[in-house]
């Protein structure tokens, strides 16, 4: 029987060399290539710019206005008188520039504060489109790696389990095993078959999302380098981040400005009752080159006006009195928006930073784990070897040892991928947050891509020659010495047994 060798440490960076050209993108250059290219994001950029622009339409109303204004005008007048008829044609041109210049008008100055407040809601609004633009290129690229990884992983299985395959049906053609560890070793080796099927679907549809998002076609992200350092989470304490939210989240700042947006929306309602004082001036100049209906001859009029204009509303059918009080309905409204978001806020902030800080627990429980299945597989092989273990308990290492290498994967990437949701989670996810994940990934190109602790690299994944009667990637690792065990005695049968007292009828 074969002597099984220790499997070589599986690296944590995905099959670069198998099928992926040489370069990788790291996350921030696909980050920018996305800011500029994803339609998410740039339609709130374009909302962004409406908003401001509406925000600043509020100001006319406490400035002046301005008109020019001009006519010219061609009559025909006749009139009946008992001397005769008489019949004139009078053209009249006029011109002028007024202005008016709002001097207490309450609604005008409400909406004047609205717009600036609207301003800062659009603010915050493009702030959250851009955290979340962060978020879902992180998520798209680390998909991508653990696909990759899942794919190197299941290939690293197969090549093992098609090596036990291979040497259960070389043990059982010299006679030193059952069929039943060649049908288990046969049917694990159908079963990764089809899990590298479904593995190597999974990455196309992970890499088609990722083009989607980042608007380029190939795209290749870095893998982790080796050995994979974690960023730490600062600061340990859930209180300060949950604080971090109150102060600067952008949803609550959004709430927050949607009551001051109510109450002077209350104020705009209460100017109802309240007048209005505006001053008014003009120059306007009417030419009349026939003359007037009423005057002969050609006249010309140049004439400048200045004053205050008083209004006073008395009565609107109670209109302002039902507009008050649906404005203070709709402020209560905010007011319970804003504490339902603060606690939404504050309850997504803590179970992200736990579940954060469970993930950092699993990766190092997973890395013992890996160690120890490691180690049972290695002795499940020898036992194989003497005889105290049976083939489906070195299949059933096999597969532990490969699950919890992929759980390995997957939690180190969902801790990274977990500090950037728990800065969206508080509100500060900026750019520049991505620069500690983004230092954690290997150089492109360089050996730490296809070295990593987590992920079999091509060499470990080499395949072999392949035997006439044996399955692809199987062979023997050293040479087997020829069986000639000795016929077999046949056992002599016991003697008849003897009835001393029979039973008598």
């Amino acid at each position: 029987m074969p002597l099984w060798p220790r499997l070589l440490p599986l690296p944590a960076a995905l099959l670069v060399a198998l099928s992926l050209p040489a370069h990788g993108q790291s996350l921030i250059e696909l980050y920018d290539a996305a800011r500029g290219y994803d339609a998410t994001y740039k339609a709130a950029l374009s909302q962004y710019d409406a908003s401001i622009a509406r925000a600043a339409q509020a100001k006319a109303g406490i400035l002046p206005a301005v008109g020019l204004s001009g006519s010219a005008v061609h009559s025909n007048i006749a009139v009946d008188t008992p001397q005769g008829d008489i019949s004139r044609k009078i053209n009249t041109q006029a011109g002028g520039v007024n202005a008016t210049q709002p001097l207490y008008r309450p609604a005008n100055w409400a909406t004047y504060e609205q717009g600036k407040l609207q301003a800062d809601i659009a603010q915050a609004v493009l702030t959250g489109a851009e955290q979340d633009l962060i978020v879902r290129v992180s998520q798209g690229y680390f998909d991508v790696l653990a696909s990759q990884d899942t794919l190197a992983l299941v290939r690293a299985q197969k090549a093992a389990t098609a090596e036990q395959l291979a040497s259960a049906k070389r043990n059982f053609e010299v006679g030193t095993a059952t069929i039943t560890d060649t049908r288990e070793a046969q049917a694990r080796f159908d079963l990764v078959v089809a899990q590298e099927i479904a593995a190597e679907n999974d990455l196309q549809i992970k890499k088609i999302a990722l083009d989607e998002l980042v608007g380029r076609i190939g795209t290749n992200p870095t893998p982790l380098a080796a050995p994979v350092t974690l960023p730490a989470l600062l600061p340990a304490d859930v209180n300060v981040w949950v604080s971090q939210a109150e102060a600067i989240h952008p949803a609550i700042l959004q709430a927050k400005l949607g009551v001051d947006v109510s109450g002077l929306e209350v104020k705009k309602a209460e100017a109802g009752h309240k007048p209005t004082l505006d001053v008014q001036a003009g120059y306007n100049v009417t030419n009349n080159p026939q003359g007037t209906s009423t005057a002969l001859g050609k006249s010309r009029i140049n004439a400048g006006n200045i004053g205050v204009v008083f209004n006073m509303p008395l009565f609107a059918g109670f209109a302002t009195e039902n507009r008050i009080k649906e404005t203070l309905a709709l402020e209560d409204q905010s007011r319970s928006i804003l504490d339902s978001t603060r606690r939404t806020v504050n309850q997504n902030t803590r179970s992200v930073y736990l579940s954060l800080v469970s993930g950092a627990g699993q990766v190092k429980a997973l890395e013992a784990a890996e160690a120890s299945s490691q180690s049972a597989l290695d002795a499940n092989r020898l036992g194989y070897q003497v005889g105290v273990r049976i083939n489906i308990d070195v299949l059933n290492s096999q597969s532990q040892l490969y699950q919890t290498k992929r759980d390995l994967a997957l939690a180190r990437y969902g801790v990274l991928l977990g500090n950037l949701k728990l800065r969206q989670a508080s509100g500060t996810l900026a750019p520049a947050d991505l620069q500690p994940i983004n230092a954690t990934l290997a150089q492109a190109g360089s050996a730490a891509a296809a070295a990593s602790p987590t992920v079999p690299s091509a060499a470990t994944i080499s395949p072999v020659p392949v035997p006439s009667n044996s399955i692809p990637g199987a062979t023997p690792l050293v040479p087997q010495q020829p069986f000639n065990p000795p016929a077999p005695v046949m056992p002599v049968p016991p003697p008849p047994p003897v009835i001393l007292n029979p039973p008598t009828r």
